[in-house]
């Protein structure tokens, strides 16, 4: 990557496999001036696995579409991670119980 300082923020994130992300560039207004072109961001996208956008503080373009794009993807990120864990709480290997899950004696045990 040319020149490419400020170009990828890298995080780390505990207990999470992934997380969503959104490569932005900036200065879409000012083609000329760029460090990164438009190419070179939707490569490094593509390698990264995600979205390559490009906005403009100035201007204000593709800020706010941007920020609330990432906002649901990490919704649904996380309404996916939830669902998993909910599924797998409820098969039958996890040894967990739920009410009216197993089948009960005559004492009022559950058996299993």
């Amino acid at each position: 990557m040319r020149n490419g300082e400020g170009f990828l923020l890298i995080m780390r994130v505990k207990d999470m496999e992934s997380v969503p992300i959104i490569l932005v560039g900036n200065k879409c207004d000012l083609e000329y001036e760029r460090q990164v072109d438009t190419n070179e961001g939707q490569r490094v996208a593509h390698e990264l696995g995600c979205r390559f956008v490009e906005t403009s503080a100035k201007l204000g373009a593709n800020v706010t579409e941007t920020f609330l794009n990432l906002v649901r993807q990490i919704r649904d990120h996380n309404k996916r991670l939830q669902m998993r864990r909910i599924s797998r709480a409820m098969s039958p290997d996890s040894g967990i119980m739920l009410p009216g899950a197993g089948c009960w004696n005559s004492s009022g045990c559950i058996v299993s």
